[in-house]
């Protein structure tokens, strides 16, 4: 997952920003930048040289003060160019991994100053953010799309997969026959779901206004998923934790025991039976709110008992009305009926 700090930085100099035009404007020109993104005591500390202009930010006057020997120094709002021309002279014995000089000195001025850097390559065009210790190279529009595209393809694929094993789950929850492998299964692909999601997440912050088309295809894959996680939880365990499955890897995450262990269910054996309260269920019935919902479970306990309650019965449970029940009932009846049906 990327950090914040990054994000906010990548967005700074995604498609469509002003840093991003001119430091696109360089990569054409072939003549290469070192460029400091605030003006610190610590910056001012190793730099040597330049000349001092404080002028408003604007893509050309980048572009013309790049052709100049020497970095450039941004106010850290990315609005002035406060310097120009400046040679920079870091601790030489900070470790660094680059090898050439532009780079190396990028990579120097971000660790001792904690600013971070932008560079640009003259020879291989490429733009480069250096903060945290870190090379972070900014790649092309079309290269994330193209990463990005094939995530939302897989979040799609898995929207479909929930869909199905969450019917297979309704029907097995409302004959109480489901086993802690049928729950674990529909957990693994939302939690699948919601890393990939993530991904798309961070590209879409380094694509800047590129990526406003996928942001919109990602809010329709993602819609009521993470919904659904949550009343899983809640159907399943009696202390739901927000992280479960999220701490672990990968790896663990395909296998069906530790993916088992992870969402709660500790040691049980994946053949168990289990009895769902019933939240993800109530949930799909019209107009079913969290406080009804909470109400007729805190009365019957649990899907099964909520199934076989009559209409005056649930009209009965505090903060219901006559209407509501025959509502919540008719409900009931479509779930009991689709999966008989099933």
């Amino acid at each position: 997952m990327t950090s914040e700090n990054l994000k906010r930085y990548q967005a700074l100099i995604a498609p469509g920003t002003q840093l991003r035009d001119g430091l696109e404007r360089i990569v054409h020109g072939r003549t290469g930048a070192l460029i400091v993104l605030g003006n610190t005591d610590e910056v001012q500390q190793v730099t040597s040289g330049g000349f001092h202009i404080d002028v408003p930010f604007t893509p050309s006057a980048l572009r013309e003060l790049s052709k100049l020997d020497g970095g450039i120094i941004l106010t850290a709002d990315l609005s002035r160019i406060v310097r120009a021309g400046v040679h920079f002279v870091p601790r030489g014995d900070l470790p660094t991994d680059e090898t050439g000089t532009r780079h190396r000195s990028a990579d120097r001025v971000a660790r001792q100053t904690r600013v971070p850097v932008v560079t640009v390559s003259a020879s291989m065009s490429t733009i480069a953010l250096f903060m945290d210790g870190q090379r972070h190279p900014v790649e092309s529009p079309q290269l994330v799309l193209a990463r990005t595209n094939q995530a939302l393809t897989a979040m799609f694929s898995h929207r479909q997969f929930i869909v199905a094993l969450s019917r297979v789950l309704n029907v097995l929850e409302v004959q109480d026959q489901a086993t802690v492998a049928d729950v674990v299964r529909l957990a693994q692909r939302l939690e699948f779901s919601r890393r990939l999601e993530q991904e798309v997440v961070d590209a879409l912050v380094v694509l800047g206004v590129e990526g406003r088309l996928l942001g919109t295809q990602l809010a329709e894959v993602q819609q009521g998923r993470d919904a659904m996680a949550a009343d899983l939880r809640r159907d399943y365990l009696d202390r739901p934790s927000a992280l479960g499955m999220q701490a672990i890897t990968d790896a663990d995450l395909l296998d069906l025991n530790r993916a088992s262990e992870a969402f709660g269910f500790g040691s049980a054996h994946l053949d168990a039976r289990v009895r769902a309260r019933g939240y993800r269920q109530l949930h799909t019935i019209p107009r079913m709110t969290d406080q009804v919902a909470e109400s007729l479970l805190d009365r019957f306990g649990t899907l099964q008992e909520v199934l076989a309650a009559t209409a005056a019965e649930i009209a009965a449970v505090d903060g219901i009305t006559q209407s509501q029940a025959r509502v919540v009932r008719d409900g009931l009846m479509r779930l009991s009926e689709a999966a008989l049906n099933d």
